[in-house]
Formats: structure tokens, sequence, C-alpha cells
């Protein structure tokens, strides 16, 4: 993820793509492909030496990588799934799945300590829809509306990818007086967007009831919040990504007290940002998770 972020003289200006090669960035690129590449490979052919011996799974036991080996072996998609194929797939998802993932709920876990009503409020609802059973589950969800509101409004002030991904436009277009070529290359500020003060009432503040009974929702209906992008190009895993967030944060905040370490006073919590395609916390979080049963 940190290369995919660093800034590529070639990407921009091609004869100055010797710089990428003498800075290293080339050769440090061309090493991480090959480490997952053998890495994946390994994955790939442990599935398929397992399908060839006794360790054949049933189709309740199936994960990722034989669905696509059934996939592939089936031909039921019109094209052939070759192996890079199979291993770019998988790469795509657990790089895109995880990544951005675990730096929203670092950044929600961040403001809800650095905002202790909102932090009360939230576990207030996690324990009462809760009704004393120990884990928080996926049918819960839906009835955890402030739940809701809250991973929105973190989303909103921390875009997990603030510039989205690049767009192109495919025909000549007029915008805001300005005449756009097709094949011009347009890039989202997603983050100064959630950020607008023409669009929202105190836009630095945390405050969640913003989005109780609001329409605004992150699905790319709404151009006032796009964390997942909109149109063809918008983010195909929007679901997997909300259920994994609500459904962690909700347990997080369900089972545990947190506080910050040293008599750290939350205001005094560090909220600066790393650059790359991926937006991180500086310093990451350290907590103290005292168990609340």
């Amino acid at each position: 993820m940190k290369v995919l972020g660093v800034f590529s003289f070639g990407n921009y200006i091609p004869t100055l793509s010797w710089i990428d090669r003498l800075s290293g960035l080339e050769g440090q690129a061309r090493k991480v492909a090959e480490d997952f590449d053998e890495f994946l490979e390994g994955v790939v052919e442990e599935h398929i030496s397992d399908r060839r011996g006794l360790c054949a799974k049933s189709i309740e036991d199936q994960d990722l990588v034989d669905i696509l080996l059934d996939v592939q072996r089936d031909d039921v998609t019109g094209f052939s799934l070759q192996r890079d194929t199979i291993k770019a797939i998988i790469l795509d998802i657990f790089a895109a799945g995880t990544d951005t993932t675990f730096a929203s709920l670092e950044w929600a876990i961040s403001e809800l300590i650095r905002h202790p009503r909102v932090m009360k409020k939230l576990q207030q609802e996690v324990i009462e829809i809760a009704e004393g059973r120990p884990i928080i589950l996926e049918k819960d969800l839906e009835k955890m509306q402030y739940l809701k509101a809250t991973i929105k409004e973190t989303l909103r002030l921390h875009v997990p990818i603030p510039l989205l991904i690049p767009r192109e436009s495919t025909q000549d277009v007029k915008l805001m007086g300005y005449d756009i070529p097709a094949g011009t290359q347009a890039i989202i500020n997603a983050s100064a967007i959630g950020r607008d003060p023409t669009l929202w009432e105190e836009p630095d503040e945390f405050r969640p009831e913003r989005f109780l009974n609001s329409p605004i929702d992150y699905k790319g209906l709404h151009f006032e919040l796009l964390p997942f992008g909109a149109g063809r190009r918008g983010c195909p895993g929007i679901q997997f990504a909300m259920v994994v967030n609500e459904l962690a944060l909700a347990n997080v905040v369900y089972k545990f007290n947190l506080a910050l370490p040293n008599g750290m006073k939350n205001e005094d919590l560090d909220m600066s940002e790393t650059t790359g395609i991926t937006v991180h916390k500086k310093s990451p979080l350290l907590v103290m998770a005292t168990p609340r049963f």
C-alpha cells in the first residue's frame, strides 16, 4: 500500500521515468510484485493440491479460492479465467478489503475516545440491543441507527481513500464554465467534499446526529458523501465493508471501555494523518481496553 501511494515521475512524465529507477522505486515495486506473486501462487497451488488429494472440501467449507477455481474449471464466464487473473482477484479483494477497513475502524475509535458523549450514547444503544448476550450479531446491526450514523460521520471526516480512484472523461463536456475534452483524467477529492462548509454545518465537528433521520447515504447516490465513489467506478465492496466495520465497532464498544494510557487527555489525542493512497493516523492509536463484563 505504501508503494501504491508514492509519487512516480514516470507516471506523469514518461521521459523522466529514469528518476524512478534511480530512486529505487521501480525496483521496490518489482520486488513487491514478485513477493506477492510467489505467495499467491503458493495459495492457489495448495488449493489445487487439496482438490486432487483426500482433502477435498464440501461446498459449505469452500473459500474464495475454491470458488474461483470452480469458475475456472466450469468455464461459465464466457472468457478464460487464467491463473494470473485468479491471483489478481485474490490480491484485489484482500488489499482493498483490509487496509481501508482497519483504517476506518482506527479513525472511528479515535473519534469516539475524543468524544466521550458519543461513545456513551453508542454504548447505550449497543447494550440495549444486545440484551445481555455475549456478542453482537450481524442481524442486530439493522436496529443500531446510532452506530450507522457514527460510521457515516467517520467516513465523512476520514475518507479512507480521499482522492478516490482516478476517472477519465469519455466525451467532451462543459462543467462550471470549463471545457473538459474527452480523455481528461479527473481526480475527485472526496475528503474536501466531506468537509465542505457549503454542504455541512460545522463540517470539522464529529457529530453523528447529523445523519439521524437523514436520507444522505454512502452508496453513491448522494454526492455530499462519497467514501466509496459513485457510478461504474464505485467500490463493489460497499456492503462487505460496512458490515465488517459496523460489526467490529459494535463489539469493541460493547465488550470494552476504552481509555488513553498514562493519564493522557482525550482532547490531546494526535489526529494527524499520513500521506498515501489510503490515509491512516500518523501516530498509531494506543488505548487501554478494560473488559466491561
